[in-house]
């Protein structure tokens, strides 16, 4: 499973982008959002990924945030959503306001993205509206949520935690706490090790 690429960003097109790490370049999908945030061809770029297997073809959904990719996992788990539409959903509202759309039932917000109608747009609200709460939410605006910025490693062990099943709230003041007790310095590892600490107490 591929999760993460880091490399150089050898050239983008309308949906995709190709990184060239070590050599090899990826073929990436990506939401336009994504493309919009990996900067300039020729940089060093790194890019949250989700693996597609199919029985004929694996393929590369690439992210800039762990919070977008973790929406496409969420977006694609509810009926008549696939790859496409969940990326046009990305491309057309930010994590934070995809979460608000769907915790106030918003599906007027969720249909302005391309190939989401009235009816798909409400089926999201219904399936999603009770696991949202399962969702990375590191972002400034949702009650009981600490602020933890996109990227670095505190966005990741802010995933690490929701993924081990803490709820967004105690993972993100466990992750806060732990990044305050060890400093900027801090490797990805020990802030995961301090925070599971701080979050099972």
């Amino acid at each position: 499973m591929i999760a993460k690429l880091k490399g150089r960003l050898d050239s983008t097109g309308i949906d995709h982008a190709i990184i060239d790490v070590g050599g090899v370049g990826y073929l990436v999908g990506a939401s336009s959002r994504t493309l919009a945030a990996l900067g300039p061809v020729g940089e060093a770029v790194t890019i949250h990924t989700e693996m597609l297997v199919a029985e004929d073809s694996i393929r590369l959904v690439g992210f800039a945030r762990a919070e977008e990719r973790d929406w496409y996992r969420l977006l694609t788990h509810v009926q008549g959503v696939g790859s496409r539409v969940a990326l046009a959903i990305l491309s057309a509202l930010e994590p934070l306001e995809l979460h608000r759309a769907v915790a106030m039932g918003d599906k007027a917000m969720i249909a302005r993205a391309n190939g989401v109608g009235p009816k798909l747009a409400q089926r999201i609200v219904n399936e999603l509206k009770d696991k949202i709460g399962a969702a990375p939410t590191g972002t400034p605006g949702i009650p009981g949520i600490i602020a933890i910025p996109a990227g670095g490693f505190a966005a990741d062990a802010l995933s690490a935690l929701q993924n081990l099943g803490f709820k967004p709230a105690e993972a993100s003041s466990a992750v806060a706490a732990a990044e305050e007790e060890l400093g900027d310095g801090a490797s990805l590892d020990a802030l995961v090790r301090l925070a599971l600490r701080k979050a099972a107490k």
